[in-house]
């Protein structure tokens, strides 16, 4: 396992994941205490993870600027990757297209479908945009990183 800063960002294994089109499945605090976990479109723009999300959505009754958030993207099948970053979400209301979600849209999409289906958006539409900074990353691979707990029982090497 690796684990530290923002600097395993850099590792190809991350930047694989960082630009692919696997969501990133956010947790988060809803307002009773209890936890939440919502998959989202992101965008890495080399410092912050920026989500995305429509004006009226239940996350923004909860999330706040200032809220610390964990997130994960991974991938489904062995050998799995897996890059998992805890940071400090802020959160941005904005009207109109989030210019990250965008960006997003047309990697999950397609340039040409993600165009059309942001063209069909009011120009006006409420949006709010939600950066988090990486303060702390975990990077797995199961090739050379594996999970702490494996390493500890000397199941790999």
């Amino acid at each position: 396992m690796a684990k530290g800063s923002s600097e395993l960002l850099a590792d190809p294994v991350a930047q694989q994941l960082l630009t692919s089109a696997i969501p990133a499945r956010v947790a988060y605090t809803w307002t009773d205490g209890t936890p939440r976990v919502v998959s989202l479109w992101f965008h890495w723009d080399g410092t912050d993870v920026v989500l995305s999300t429509f004006g009226g959505a239940p996350k923004l009754k909860a999330l706040r600027s200032g809220d610390r958030v964990a997130l994960t993207i991974d991938t489904d099948s062995p050998p799995n990757h897996v890059l998992s970053i805890r940071g400090v979400a802020t959160v941005t209301e904005v009207a109109g297209v989030v210019d990250e979600y965008a960006q997003a849209a047309a990697r999950y999409l397609g340039k040409e479908t993600a165009d059309a289906y942001i063209h069909s958006l009011p120009a006006d539409v409420p949006m709010a945009r939600i950066a988090v900074r990486p303060d702390e990353v975990v990077l797995l691979d199961f090739e050379t990183r594996f999970p702490s707990a494996l390493s500890r029982l000397g199941l790999v090497h």
